[in-house]
């Protein structure tokens, strides 16, 4: 049990295991939900605790045993709706860390770093102390600026405003382990300010990571909040076929002006998967797959697979054509696979393994059709050519499911695909409570 008085600072809280009284994992600490007020301390009242199935749930703190730096023991009863933030709640890492607030003694302004929260003598807990850095002081006070204070939440005022430009170095410090599709879960939960303000304080190959991975409503807002610069920028980062689906969602004059912006090479390959249907393979594709001349060594090969910015679909297949190696290529001669690279010396010819059995797609071919082939033959991607045979790119699997899902199905929690997932250690529950 957690002792009166027990004191834990919540940026060193998140990320911690959540376990049940036997000590099975629950899911992990993302943040904690607190009610600000506009006079005293904001009480917290639960935990958003990510469980498998990278689910958002809320945990009330009365439903908590212990809580401290290293772990978190909980009931065992977990409601497994969804966590949805309520009006009158705040979250400290997701809203609270960055924000500037007053120094209640009129000496300046300062950043929360991190806030602590202190269990009382009736069970509940409250925000006692806030760990600031100082950026402004007044008053000619012989103080530091950048020097840091743990102070009385009492002594700090507008913890509860939020900032004309607050930043995100410290919430993107607690997620920078997150996978793009992780984190894109974390932006959409957050309100429309709070979402671009994370957004923008990406770097543009991240945040292109994460665009790929959210609801175009999403997309679309985040990218219309950057400056136009920026947004051509992320779009360069982005995977062609993302960003053509991305600019057919903008008005015509805003995409137009996107594509002027970027470098004439990415423009281009946009340009042309903007010409094709959505649900055909041309429509599908990205025009930068692996693609090598029939000369170049197994080694060779090898090491342009492993390149990370390559996804694991691209990375099972090398594309074989004659030169130019740039999409549109030369005629297309066959596909190298990976497991057959790795089964043959590294100083041999790629040419001399080349699977010409498998046929490519036209262009123009429908949705059903790249399914099936994708099924038939067990692929994670398929290459698409032209009337002349040349190589325009590749559909990989993972497009393929996001056209045949439903439109929401990132917003939705009961979309499945596969074989069904191991149950959560955990009690399911109706309703939700506790949250007062």
């Amino acid at each position: 049990m957690s002792s009166v008085g027990a004191r834990v600072f919540v940026a060193r809280l998140a990320g911690t295991a959540v376990f049940d009284p036997i000590g099975d994992e629950v899911g992990r600490v993302r943040d904690v939900v607190v009610l600000v007020r506009l006079t005293g301390a904001p009480r917290a009242v639960g935990l958003v605790v990510e469980v498998p199935g990278r689910r958002r749930v809320f945990l009330p703190l009365t439903r908590v045993t212990a809580v401290d730096a290293g772990q978190v023991i909980s009931t065992g009863l977990v409601n497994m709706r969804r966590f949805e933030q309520r009006v009158s709640e705040t979250l400290v890492v997701g809203e609270l860390l960055d924000r500037t607030v007053e120094l209640a003694d009129g000496s300046g302004t300062a950043r929360v770093e991190d806030v602590a929260m202190e269990l009382q003598r009736n069970g509940d807990w409250w925000v006692t102390k806030v760990f600031v850095r100082r950026t402004d002081q007044r008053g000619g006070l012989l103080r530091r600026r950048g020097e840091t204070m743990l102070l009385p939440v009492e002594d700090v005022v507008g913890l509860g405003r939020p900032s004309e430009a607050q930043g995100a170095q410290l919430l993107l410090a607690q997620y920078e382990d997150l996978k793009p599709a992780d984190l894109a879960d974390v932006l959409h939960d957050m309100g429309v300010r709070r979402r671009l303000e994370v957004a923008s304080a990406l770097d543009d190959e991240r945040l292109a990571d994460v665009l790929e991975e959210l609801p175009e409503d999403d997309q679309v807002a985040i990218l219309g909040g950057l400056d136009r610069g920026r947004a051509a920028d992320v779009l360069e980062a982005m995977q062609p076929d993302d960003a053509a689906d991305l600019l057919g969602e903008l008005p015509h004059e805003q995409a137009a002006e996107l594509l002027a912006l970027m470098e004439p090479a990415e423009a281009n390959d946009v340009r042309r998967l903007l010409a094709y249907e959505d649900n055909t393979a041309g429509g599908l594709m990205t025009t930068e797959p692996v693609i090598l001349g029939p000369e170049t060594s197994i080694a060779a090969a090898l090491a342009h697979v492993r390149r990370q910015d390559l996804n694991p679909a691209l990375a099972s297949l090398v594309f074989v054509a004659r030169p130019p190696l740039e999409t549109p290529t030369g005629r297309y001669i066959g596909v190298v696979h990976l497991q057959r690279m790795l089964r043959e010396p590294p100083h041999e010819a790629i040419g001399q393994i080349v699977d010409t059995d498998l046929e490519p797609v036209a262009v123009d071919a429908p949705l059903l059709t790249v399914t099936r082939q994708l099924a038939t033959y067990n692929l994670l991607a398929l290459p698409v050519v032209d009337e002349q045979r040349r190589l325009l790119g590749a559909v990989s699997v993972d497009d393929v499911l996001d056209h045949l899902l439903p439109d929401d199905w990132r917003e939705t929690d009961d979309v499945h695909v596969g074989p069904p997932t191991r149950p959560t250690p955990v009690t399911r529950e109706g309703g939700r409570v506790g949250r007062g």
